[in-house]
């Protein structure tokens, strides 16, 4: 059943504060997708808290001019196409759709945006093959960690020998 006028300008709305609020999106291109693995794909992006919606061009081209985003080309894409919005993550959304896309032919990623301005599908697919926030995070932690711990057991092997020592002299008594 078409959608009303009403209907539209509710979905454009949303979708315009989404792309406004958005830190990435990941604009994607699909045709005869099986039921089962869009639910797996929606239920993998829904536990990232990542917004996913499939969307009629012209809806989308409004909602992107509504949300100040100009240079996007969505004419040429064949098929249908959604997008995955994420407020929090810069890199989720391009790395869920990356992975799904491997794995089923039948999805390709069209483009992104990221900090408001678009980027072209090679750029997405760079910024899928980046890692987490939370690794990037760890690996400094341990970096920073590294050099601390190397000091620390220095200074206990000085201890240590000292003790070693102690309870030599001890039983040699």
């Amino acid at each position: 059943m078409p959608k009303t006028r009403q209907q539209k300008q509710e979905v454009l709305d949303r979708l315009a504060t989404n792309l406004e609020k958005a830190k990435s999106a990941t604009l994607v291109s699909f045709s005869q997708l099986q039921v089962g693995e869009d639910r797996k794909l929606r239920q993998e992006l829904h536990n990232e808290n990542i917004k996913y919606e499939v969307i009629k061009k012209t809806l989308f081209k409004k909602s992107l001019a509504k949300a100040g985003l100009e240079g996007v080309d969505i004419e040429k894409a064949m098929g249908n196409i959604s997008v995955a919005i994420s407020e929090r993550d810069e890199i989720a959304p391009a790395k869920i759709i990356s992975r799904f896309s491997k794995s089923n032919e039948n999805v390709s990623i069209l483009g992104g945006i990221l900090e408001n301005k678009w980027i072209d599908a090679v750029k997405v697919e760079a910024l899928a093959k980046l890692s987490s926030k939370e690794e990037l995070i760890a690996r400094t932690v341990g970096a920073i960690k590294a050099p601390l711990s190397g000091v620390v057991n220095v200074l206990a092997g000085g201890l240590r020998g000292l003790l070693n020592v102690l309870r030599e002299i001890k039983e040699a008594k």
